[in-house]
């Protein structure tokens, strides 16, 4: 299943050669969203790849692919992600280290309510798969309320926040564990010029056994109407970790950092 995922990933990234993000605001999870004035109901998308290739005194390769698609109607909002990253090395003994390795995949429905449409009710849910954590996979079922508000024409905010349940499976022994959580969410987009934007998503997922948190922080800009550039910074963290089949035990965070091309549909 993982393979498939990955596959999927990158003939979504294919089609463009480079990554960087949209011109377009984004919404939870950095998926793009559109704004409620500008109701345009047909999908959007966009491609993103990083790539970064060193030799010499250190031989290593990281790649990032990334693929984002959303619709916008009057009453339903839909969003979806797939994101794979992965970061390796090559060893003086010969071989290769895996420093990075990981696959995120959302999906998100929003139906509006009242009558501005800046209040909605959500379904979420995630799938993420990182081997150097603690757990094979995680997946999070989440629904809820959601409230956008809005500063002015440049600066907007999403709230959201729902109860749901969290499943993920231990890498060290295979067992498997459900719980309850409840998420948190909030996403900044402030549109900076007609050619920037600064995004920031941080979301938690709040459970007895394990509270996972993810922040995502993009600068974007256009460099024509359909090519930007982007530099993002995205952690990730879990507040219980437990040591892998090697014995090895991961860090509570995770920090990547890239400068990326984005093409948008």
């Amino acid at each position: 299943m993982r393979l498939a995922l990955v596959a999927l990933a990158l003939v979504g990234a294919s089609v463009s050669t480079f990554a960087v993000a949209a011109p377009a605001p984004f919404m939870f999870d950095d998926i793009q969203d559109v704004d409620p004035a500008i109701e345009e109901e047909k999908w959007g998308a966009s491609a993103e790849f990083g790539y970064l290739m060193r030799s010499g005194n250190t031989d290593s390769t990281s790649y990032k692919v990334k693929l984002d698609l959303s619709r916008d109607s009057q009453k339903w909002r839909h969003r979806s992600t797939i994101d794979y990253y992965r970061a390796e090395r090559d060893l003086e003994g010969g071989g290769t280290a895996v420093d990075a390795d990981r696959f995120f995949a959302s999906l998100q429905s929003n139906r509006r309510i009242g009558e501005t449409k800046n209040s909605s009710f959500f379904l979420y849910g995630s799938y993420e798969d990182d081997r150097l954590n603690s757990y094979d996979y995680q997946a999070t079922l989440a629904a809820g309320y959601g409230a956008r508000y809005r500063h002015n024409d440049d600066i907007y905010a999403d709230f959201e926040i729902g109860p749901g349940m969290s499943y993920r499976v231990l890498s060290a022994t295979g067992e498997s564990d459900s719980d309850a959580i409840l998420r948190l969410a909030t996403n900044i987009d402030w549109t900076i010029s007609e050619t920037s934007k600064f995004t920031q998503l941080i979301s938690t997922e709040i459970s007895e056994d394990n509270t996972r948190s993810r922040a995502v922080s993009a600068l974007t800009a256009n460099l024509n109407s359909r090519l930007a550039m982007r530099l993002s910074l995205t952690l990730t963290h879990n507040s219980t970790v437990t040591p892998q089949a090697s014995g090895r035990l991961p860090e509570k965070l995770d920090t990547e950092t890239a400068v990326t091309l984005v093409y948008t549909f």
